[in-house]
Formats: C-alpha cells, structure tokens, sequence
C-alpha cells in the first residue's frame, strides 16, 4: 500500500546551502527534497513537500494533512522551540507526525533544548543532517505499517 506523506519544512529552511553550514550543510532545499522523493519511491511512498517562514501557513497545512495524507515528516525550525500553536495543530490532527532537525538540536544552546512540539510527535530524529528527514521517512512510514486504521497515533 502507497502511503502519502506531507513533508514540511518551516522557517529559514529556504535558505539551505546559504545559512550556516556547519550545523544545516551545504545542500540546497531542493537537492534535499529530490533525497526525500528518491528514498519514497524506493519505499512506494508517495511525498509532497512544502516549506514556509509563516507560522500560520505551517497550522493550516497541518491541519489539512489529514484529508491528504496519511502521516508528516515535519522540520518546524525554531518554532520547535516557541509555538504553542503548533504543536496544537499537531496535537488536533489524526495523522502521526514526526519531528525532525538537521542539527542535533540539543547540543546547540540551551533556548533550544526546549522541545514543545516533540511530546506530541510520535518520534523525533535531530542531528544526522539530511538523513533526519530520510530516516523521518522511514520512521513514519514503519509506524504507518504498523498501526490499525483504529489506533490513535503515539499509541504503542
């Protein structure tokens, strides 16, 4: 069965390759999505991805995802730190979601140690670079083979 899954990424990840090197890498945000696309298709996934800088915009796809979409993969950049929005978004909706960060975030400064949005995630994958979001991929969609359509996402 070919699972859809929305792949968000939220602010400043436009500027990949350009911001920061050392702790996102020099890749671009479409070279990571073209890794992504490649991995679904070998795992007969089906991906759409999506980034904004916008809080609001982030909410309403969250939000929509479940009409669309059997699960999330979800980069919130520094809104993982701040939104409680979010992570209500996330906690409304019925699709599992899965946390990730290019940076292994707690190791970075302490604002950041603070995870509002991971206790309503089903996992969280932080500091492997790119391969967060494949292995994000992966851990979704296990989850997804896993579960009974009548079982609640976070539930073991």
């Amino acid at each position: 069965m070919s699972h859809q899954i929305l792949i968000l990424h939220g602010p400043n990840l436009n500027l990949l390759g350009a911001r920061d090197p050392k702790h996102y890498g020099s890749g671009s945000l479409d070279e990571l999505n073209q890794e992504v696309q490649i991995l679904a298709e070998q795992l007969d996934a089906q991906v759409q991805s999506r980034q904004s800088n916008l809080e609001g915009e982030l909410i309403t796809w969250l939000q929509q995802a479940s009409a669309d979409f059997d699960g999330v993969v979800f980069n919130p950049g520094g809104y993982s730190h701040t939104s409680v929005a979010i992570r209500d978004a996330i906690a409304a909706i019925s699709i599992p979601v899965v946390e990730v960060h290019l940076s292994h975030v707690d190791s970075r400064e302490d604002f950041r140690k603070q995870a509002i949005i991971a206790p309503v995630c089903i996992g969280r994958v932080s500091g492997f670079g790119r391969t967060s979001y494949l292995l994000g991929l992966r851990a979704v969609l296990d989850y997804l083979s896993r579960v009974t359509p009548t079982e609640e996402p976070g539930s073991p």
